[in-house]
This record gives C-alpha cells, structure tokens and sequence, in this order.
C-alpha cells in the first residue's frame, strides 16, 4: 500500500513539477507513437479498402493475415525489425538502429494490421445498395471512394484509436530496437520497466499515471472527433 501511495505522490509531483526529464521522454513518446499511427494510416487505409471492395483469389486468406497481425507480438516484430536494421542486415547501411526511426517503423508494423482490418470491416459494413447508388448517380472512382469513407469515417476513427492504443502501450519492440537509451529512444513504457527492474517502483507508478494521462488525452479528443461525426 505505501507503494502505491508513494507512486501517486510521485506522479502528481512529475505531472505539475515540469520535470525536464519527464517532460522529454513523454514528448518522444508522443512523437513515436502519433509518427508510426499517421504511417499505419496511410498504408493501412488504403489497403484496407482495396480489400474491401475487391474480390480475387486468395482474398480471404490476405484478411485472414491481417486479421492475425491485430494481436501480433511487438517483441517478434522488434526481432524482425532489428533483423532488418542490424549493422550486417539488408538495411543496415541506413544506420536507423537504436534510434527513434527503428521505434516508428516497428510500431508502425504493429499498428498497420490493426488499421488494415478495421477500416476493411468499417467499409463492408456499409450498405452495398448505398455504394451502387453512389456510382448510380454518376460519382467520379475518387469521388465514390471520398463519399465511401466519409461514410465510414466512425469505423476508421475506431481504427485509428486501436492503432494509437496497440503502439502506445507496447514496449518489447520499442525496447529491441530503440535500446532504451537515455535521453535519445527511452519512451514511457521502456522508463517504466527499467524502474521496475531497479526497484523504483515509486518512480514507475507516476510514469504509469503520465502515460495513462497522455493516452487518455489522445483517445478522448479522438473520441470526441467521432462522437461530433455520430451526431451529424
């Protein structure tokens, strides 16, 4: 108990101290995560609507792929990703190991599956007479898939949220390939474990409030964006 009182007096203390430190990993943290979602947005919307409103052999078994990526394990993408970027790897000469790129490109490749699969699910959803009546009345391709996806904008907002959440919690990938270096990838859950693994358990508690307080921040402006689109 005293654990946990000394962990909420310390993040009380790191939330309105403007510790510098503190204030430096959240910061990072926030630019990793929000990079590699504004990425797995680009690939994965688009992809996920060519899968859902295309039909040709081994579709499903394509779904079914990104349907198993939502609950793929950040440590086995850290491994492949660190395969990658290793010095003697294929893209080793780009030099992206340990560094904050290393951290957006796995969490990316964690979040994309999420994006892919929920906005493929969003889009289906819609009425199919809906779509034939787009394209009834003469809309442009671009013009049917703007239509489409304003339509769908609840599912993709829904997606975006998931893909946010699965990068900002994880840390087996951000750790592999980052290395939790202080001052230059250390981020809020790769703190949090060192603490813990220190003993610090007073020091992880607060980080564990700031990240709980700077995820709930994102999800509930996101929330509030789809909660506005419902109402129209």
């Amino acid at each position: 108990m005293d654990i946990i009182v000394e962990g909420l007096r310390t993040a009380v203390f790191l939330l309105f101290s403007l510790d510098k430190e503190v204030i430096s990993v959240t910061l990072l943290t926030l630019r990793v995560s929000l990079t590699a979602t504004l990425i797995a947005i680009l690939i994965g919307v688009p992809i996920g609507t060519v899968l859902a409103l295309t039909s040709f052999p081994g579709r499903k078994v394509i779904v079914s792929l990104f349907n198993l990526g939502m609950g793929l394990p950040p440590v086995v993408v850290g491994l492949w990703v660190s395969i990658l970027l290793w010095r003697y790897g294929p893209l080793g000469m780009l030099g992206l190991m340990y560094t904050p790129a290393a951290m957006i490109i796995a969490q990316a490749v964690i979040a994309s599956p999420i994006v892919v699969s929920l906005t493929a699910a969003g889009i289906q959803h819609i009425d199919p007479k809906l779509r034939m009546q787009i394209l009834a009345l003469g809309a442009s391709w671009w013009q049917f898939l703007f239509l489409l996806l304003r339509e769908a904008r609840l599912y993709l907002l829904a997606a975006v949220m998931a893909g946010f959440g699965g990068v900002i919690s994880e840390i087996g990938a951000s750790m592999m390939v980052g290395g939790n270096i202080k001052g230059q990838t250390q981020i809020l859950t790769t703190a949090i474990a060192l603490g813990v693994s220190r003993g610090e358990f007073g020091y992880a508690i607060g980080l564990s409030v700031v990240l709980l307080t700077l995820a709930y921040g994102v999800t509930l402006g996101l929330t509030f964006v789809q909660q506005r689109g419902h109402q129209r």
